[in-house]
């Protein structure tokens, strides 16, 4: 009776088990990544940037007083070769990098998944994004990406990094989204904003293709974090939706990627700030200045409100704010604030930093102590371009040379005072300077710190 038992336990179903352990068709037999790599790896190419650095073997290299005297001491300048990868995104041959890859570049070759190789040229640098914008010519439509929606990816999101890690030559790496809305990291001229994954991304990688799983283009990897130099499974691509919107500049012949001007800085919205302003969670980015001529003060937004969303996507970070920024460009769009306590939606005009007052460039001559200066009356246009400070006006310093130069005055100096007369045009800085002394004082900010420079001619 035992044995009977037990031949009937043996011969029992067991479906759980099979289940678990037997493909069910030929496609989860033949599960790969293959049809999405075939479709998007040649689109990808490995950049090989050449610059020309010199070699500087004396004590003061870099000093701009001592470093004049010194020349001779500076060795030959040698050739530094510099790699990374980029991605085809126009039949026509344009193609997205990163800034940092090309950076001061004499010389830029493009190689193809297929080893064609084409010289490249740049149409347009963006440090601040760490963007670069590649033309290459050639004789017949190149295999481009599909660019993606960044702001559909969801944390979990399956993704691709294709690139040319250590000069081993064009690899893929798989991993998920591991992150969204990342900007606490510092790349390039600014901090960031970055979509996070767990695809081993390494150097050499930068620029290469972040694509998704029907094969478009989401981010363009640009930096991992790390304490060895080798991928620990965080790396950082910079969204799509950024890149169309430096790509799309690009074709219309910029140089130089413009972004709407806010004319208003402000901080994240954290614990404790949100329980003094009554909040039930911390959201948003509380405005902390404000200029006079800010399209979100012409909107209604005043200093002290917190900025919700803007073009109906939410806004936590300071740097999120300059993304949406430069992803919806000039035109109105919506966006909502907290004042008061109160909810509200209005429209913001967004566009270019206004040109009010003129700017009345004008270049020091004659027998004057700011001979060879160029000076600029501030406006909101220079404000944008030079990253001064929004409280910024009066008079800021272009240019330097002769004796501008020789008495310390640098680029971008705001000029406050002349032998205590103050400067707001600059006719007053030429006025100031016509006046017989032998003892001069100078009133500057740089760096937005106050500054004197005093000397005697």
């Amino acid at each position: 009776m035992l044995r009977l038992v037990l031949l009937l336990f043996l011969l029992l179903p067991r479906p759980l088990a099979a289940e678990a352990t037997v493909p069910q068709s030929s496609a989860e037999v033949a599960l790969s990544f293959g049809p999405v790599v075939r479709k998007t790896a040649p689109a990808v190419v490995n950049i090989y940037a050449r610059q020309l650095v010199q070699e500087r073997s004396n004590p003061f290299a870099g000093d701009p007083f001592f470093d004049q005297f010194f020349q001779d001491l500076n060795g030959p300048p040698r050739v530094q070769n510099a790699l990374g990868s980029g991605v085809i995104v126009g039949a026509d041959g344009f193609v997205v990098s990163n800034y940092h890859v090309i950076a001061d570049a004499t010389d830029i070759r493009v190689v193809l998944a297929d080893r064609r190789e084409y010289a490249a040229r740049v149409l347009l640098a963006d440090p601040q994004s760490d963007l670069a914008i590649l033309k290459v010519d050639a004789d017949e439509p190149l295999p481009a990406l599909q660019m993606g929606n960044s702001d559909a990816l969801q944390v979990g999101d399956l993704v691709l990094a294709i690139g040319n890690p250590f000069g081993v030559g064009q690899t893929v790496s798989s991993g998920i989204v591991s992150g969204l809305a990342r900007s606490a990291l510092q790349v390039g001229d600014g901090t960031g904003y970055f979509v996070q994954t767990d695809a081993p991304i390494n150097p050499g990688n930068s620029g290469g293709a972040l694509v998704d799983m029907q094969g478009r283009l989401v981010g363009i990897n640009t930096a991992i974090l790390t304490k060895d130099g080798g991928s620990n499974g965080i790396g950082f691509a910079v969204p799509s939706n950024l890149v169309a919107a430096v790509i799309a500049q690009a074709r219309t012949g910029e140089t130089r990627f413009t972004r709407p001007w806010a004319g208003v800085s402000g901080q994240e919205v954290d614990g404790p700030l949100a329980e003094a302003m009554g909040m039930d969670r911390p959201l948003g980015v509380m405005i902390t200045e404000m200029h006079p001529q800010s399209p979100f003060g012409a909107a209604g937004v005043s200093k002290g409100d917190v900025v919700l969303s803007l073009g109906g996507a939410p806004i936590n970070s300071p740097q999120e704010f300059l993304y949406r920024l430069s992803v919806l460009g000039n035109g109105p769009q919506e966006v909502t604030f907290v004042a008061d306590g109160t909810r509200t939606a209005a429209e913001v005009k967004l566009g270019p930093a206004p040109e009010v007052p003129d700017r009345g460039v004008t270049r020091v001559v004659g027998d004057v102590v700011l001979r060879g200066a160029v000076l600029s009356r501030i406006n909101p246009g220079v404000i944008a371009e030079l990253h001064l400070p929004l409280e910024a006006q009066g008079v800021v310093v272009l240019e330097t040379s002769d004796i501008a130069f020789d008495i310390g005055l640098k680029a971008g100096d705001v000029l406050v005072a002349i032998n205590g007369r103050g400067i707001a045009t600059p006719a007053d800085a030429l006025a100031a300077v016509r006046k017989v002394s032998r003892h001069w004082l100078i009133d500057l900010v740089r760096g937005g710190k106050p500054l004197r420079l005093r000397f005697r001619l």
